[in-house]
This record gives structure tokens, C-alpha cells and sequence, in this order.
């Protein structure tokens, strides 16, 4: 066997698998269940998307899908952390529970039976943003 028969092979082999992983993933987005889940599959789809960009890279040797599998990489991660941010902001945490924002304690309620009276709890105040002290 030769080497580009071997690479060859494996690039096809690698699509397959990636191709199996992003229909579980967009099935995942779909259905859900909860914000949190369809967040964490958008991630997911990134990676699998920076997987595909490699493998053209290695079937193509073509270097510069390289440095956009890494731009990429770059701006999912901040998407991520932005829709991160969104759920929190919006004080959603899980199916059923929802916390304030507010001064007190950080303890989610809801069906989780982790509150008792089963109403939402107030949440910590987010910390400043870099730079700015808070008042």
C-alpha cells in the first residue's frame, strides 16, 4: 500500500464519520430539548466543521484551509461564549428553572427540587467587564 492510498483512505473514512457525527449534531439542534443543548450541538457543529476543513486540507494540500480552520476555531469559541453569556443574561438555566438577577444567593429552583417553594431565586450580579471598576 502506498502512502496516498492510505491517506486516501482515511480522508474517506474520516468524511463518513464526519458526516454521521453532523447529522446527530443538527438532529441535536433540532430537537433540543433545552437552550443550553441546542448551544452546546452549535459548538459541537463548529468542530465538526473544522474537521471537514482539515481533511479537504490534507486531500487538497492546500495550507491556507489551515489558517481558516483556525479563524474559525477562533470565532466559534467566541460565538459560544456570547450565547453563553445570552443565557445568563436571560436568567434561563434549565428545563423548568429560571433565576433573577439580584444581590442573593445563586441557586436555581424549579423541577430540579432544588428550591423548595419552587419560585425563582435571585441570582449573583455579573462582574464588570474588564478594565471598568464596579460601583
Amino acid at each position: 500500500m502506498t502512502p496516498e492510498l492510505i491517506v486516501e483512505y482515511a480522508s474517506v473514512a474520516a468524511i463518513v464519520i464526519l458526516v454521521i457525527a453532523l447529522l446527530m449534531t443538527v438532529y441535536r439542534v433540532v430537537v433540543g430539548p433545552t437552550l443550553p443543548d441546542r448551544v452546546i450541538a452549535l459548538d459541537m457543529l463548529v468542530g465538526i466543521v473544522i474537521g471537514f476543513i482539515a481533511v479537504i486540507a490534507l486531500r487538497t494540500s492546500y495550507t491556507l484551509y489551515i489558517d481558516i480552520a483556525i479563524a474559525l476555531g477562533l470565532v466559534g469559541f467566541l460565538a459560544t461564549v456570547a450565547f453563553a453569556r445570552f443565557i445568563l443574561a436571560r436568567g434561563y438555566v434549565g428545563e423548568g428553572e429560571q433565576v433573577e438577577a439580584g444581590p442573593s444567593s445563586k441557586k436555581p429552583t424549579g423541577k430540579s427540587g432544588s428550591g423548595k417553594s419552587g419560585k425563582p431565586v435571585k441570582a449573583s450580579k455579573p462582574a464588570a467587564p474588564l478594565g471598568k471598576e464596579a460601583k
